[in-house]
């Protein structure tokens, strides 16, 4: 990402956001996994033994890098239905003109000194100034642990307190997974104290405070006095803990570092600038690399691809009160038309579960009808001038949805935009979620150069460019990586008419990685090309686990190959799979394409239980002319790639056509009878 059309593709658009008034911000959340991840945590678990250390060493990495003079708070995250505690998240907390926020190591393998944390516990109460001492605690799953809690809260004017007057007997921790200032049986606090408590924690050399939820002045008034305390008797390592208050000042940088389902998943700030983005994502891919972490992964039978937990961006503005989209309706509308006319920018840069029960269906995979998103649409292009914040998320939120209503799996996502009801609902993001983490920085910048670009050309779009009415096209041609990359290629010339000049090579890398080869033949000028193509999986019904929950498993059996050749080849040979016909279908000039779908696994539960394994899979080059064999090929039973195979002597076609062969379509099923 290093020629010249890059930056000034950038600047094209920075001109025209200026011409408008906008600011765009851009969020991240790209994944990392380990170089070779072991356990339920790099596969489906949020959480396991390993990945919090992971994050502790990249937090210290992008605090020594980037953010020198950070903090860095051990947070309790999110808490999901069925999980019995809330997931961890650390968060660096800089501020944004650069100056110290906090200046104690967080995290070290070095141990302080037994008596300095009993020290520092009397030094900060005293700077406090609140008269009740700390309350110590029992904690049943580290009995040789120290706590050490005090009621805590603050008026506006002075820190304020009182005392925990509980029998020791009952002064015990929750029998619970997490730090103690989550364990405090705070139900038992009298009825005139804060149910804000501070707490202090010491085991094995370990010190950590966790902070009660504050505003942003008083948790800042808090910080400055445990740096005092801290440096007054010499503890020089102490581990923070607990909530951090909204960012109301504007005055931070925050990088959060949370759990996620098989991946470490990072939250990048918000970039003012592509520039910006590129640069924190090429800062963080090489800390996660230090750190024993890489952007994709390498299945045991299977080609590299992404690490599955994504790498959503996000676009916003600088403050609620700037975001360019609550006042542009119609800008939002022909950014939705404008994807929706084109699958290359939902399947393409996304990972291996595409579809309508994929975890980023696009609108009109769901369950809405093309009539519903054309008068959504049309209404907000209709919108006169004004704040429609609210009215653009009533409009959309049911429109942006999966097939079960859910509104975070969209391809488009719009829960952050703006519903008052939910933690974290106004904000006034847009989430695009059909983006994979790819193995290079520079390639997942290129992604969101593309999308800047775009987001810049729409703006003047004309309202009103009808929907397409894809049908059963829309996965048999787009599921298919040279359709996808037709389709990209009109993007890319769209925008180079629009003066962006973006280079085709870097998103070309992109595709040929995400679409391996599995097969090249030639004769001549004749040319048979086979790739990794898309597939859907269905989503499956309930099935009981144990313990009374049920699941809803997808079934990942069948998969998609793209058959690809030119003209000459057409004219001279055939091909057969599994001794049947396979045609090919003409796209353009000199390029047929077919699609061909086959069960590769047929593990519990699966839909068609009673169809086999469809491995080995052969595929054999016919002749016309003479109807002789001339090369034959097998992928084998684990195998990802297709091998030579000999060739049988006096072989001529046999069997009807692949079923699902239907007009203008150009996928196949495979069936063995």
């Amino acid at each position: 990402m290093t020629t010249p059309e890059i930056p000034s593709a950038a600047a094209r658009a920075k001109t025209i956001f200026d011409q408008h008034d906008i600011e765009l911000t851009l969020g991240g959340e790209p994944t990392f996994v380990p170089l070779d991840p072991s356990g339920t945590e790099w596969t489906h678990a949020a959480v396991g033994p390993t990945k919090l250390d992971y994050a502790w060493k990249v937090a210290a990495l992008m605090q020594k890098n980037r953010l020198p003079g950070a903090a860095v708070f051990y947070c309790p995250g999110k808490l999901y239905p069925g999980e019995v505690n809330p997931r961890w998240a650390l968060r660096l907390v800089a501020n944004r003109d650069g100056t110290p926020l906090f200046q104690l190591p967080t995290r070290t393998s070095k141990k302080p000194t037994p008596p300095s944390w009993k020290k520092f516990a009397t030094e900060l109460r005293r700077l406090l100034e609140v008269s009740p001492s700390w309350q110590e605690f029992s904690d049943p799953r580290h009995p040789g642990g120290d706590v050490l809690a005090i009621p805590l809260d603050h008026d506006g004017v002075a820190w304020q307190s009182g005392r925990w007057t509980l029998p020791k007997k009952l002064r015990l921790l929750l029998n619970t997974e997490g730090p103690a200032g989550l364990r405090l049986p705070l139900d038992t606090l009298p009825d005139d104290l804060p149910r804000r408590t501070l707490t202090l924690e010491h085991d094995k050399g370990r010190t950590a405070l966790f902070f009660p939820p504050l505003q942003q002045e008083p948790f800042l008034a808090l910080l400055g006095l445990v740096e005092s305390a801290a440096q007054t008797v010499g503890l020089t390592h102490l581990e923070l803990q607990g909530y951090l208050p909204p960012d109301d000042s504007g005055a931070w940088t925050l990088l959060g570092l949370t759990a996620d389902p098989g991946v470490l998943e990072i939250n990048l700030p918000a970039c003012h600038s592509w520039e910006e983005y590129a640069s924190w994502t090429q800062t963080l891919t090489t800390c996660c690399e230090q750190a024993g972490l890489r952007s994709w992964k390498e299945p045991a039978l299977g080609h590299p691809e992404g690490t599955g937990g994504g790498n959503h961006l996000l676009w916003g503005g600088p403050d609620l009160d700037r975001n360019p989209f609550f006042a542009r309706p119609a800008w939002l509308a022909a950014i939705l038309r404008f994807w929706q006319h084109h699958p290359s920018l939902a399947y393409l840069f996304t990972g291996c579960y595409v579809g309508t029960s994929s975890q980023a269906p696009r609108p009109d995979e769901s369950a809405r009808d093309l009539h519903d998103l054309e008068m959504a649409y049309a209404f907000l292009e209709s919108l006169p001038p004004g704040d429609h914040r609210s009215l653009i998320h009533e409009t959309l939120r049911h429109i942006q949805i999966d097939i079960t209503g859910n509104g975070h799996r969209s391809e488009i996502c719009f829960d952050k935009f703006w519903d008052p009801t939910r933690p974290a609902g106004a904000l006034g993001l847009i989430e695009f979620r059909a983006i994979e983490s790819l193995p290079h920085a520079e390639w997942m910048s290129a992604v969101a150069l593309l999308w800047t670009c775009l987001a810049a050309h729409l703006l003047n779009a004309q309202p009103g460019q009808a929907l397409k009415l894809f049908g059963p096209r829309l996965h048999d041609e787009y599921f298919l990586p040279q359709r996808l990359w037709d389709d990209l290629s009109t993007v890319l010339a769209l925008l180079r008419r629009d003066g962006f000049a973006l280079e085709e090579s870097t998103y070309r890398a992109i595709w040929e990685w995400r679409f391996p080869k599995l097969l090249a033949w030639s004769s001549g000028k004749a040319q048979l090309t086979i790739r990794k193509a898309l597939e859907s999986w269905p989503l499956l019904c309930e099935t009981p686990l144990e313990g009374g929950a049920t699941s809803r498993f997808v079934d990942t059996s069948m998969h998609r190959l793209e058959f690809q050749a030119n003209e000459a080849f057409t004219r001279q040979y055939e091909i057969q799979v599994a001794r049947r016909d396979l045609s090919l279908a003409k796209t353009s000039h000199d390029t047929f394409l077919a699609g061909l779908r086959f069960r590769r696994t047929n593990l519990y539960p699966a839909l068609h239980p009673g169809i086999a394994v469809q491995l080995p899979l052969e595929v054999t080059i016919i002749e016309r002319k003479a109807q002789r064999q001339v090369a034959a090929f097998a992928m084998k039973n684990n195998d990802h790639v297709f091998h030579k195979t000999a060739l049988k002597k006096n072989t001529t076609p046999v069997g009807p056509p692949c079923r699902g062969d239907r007009k203008g379509s150009r996928t196949f099923d495979l069936r063995l009878d």
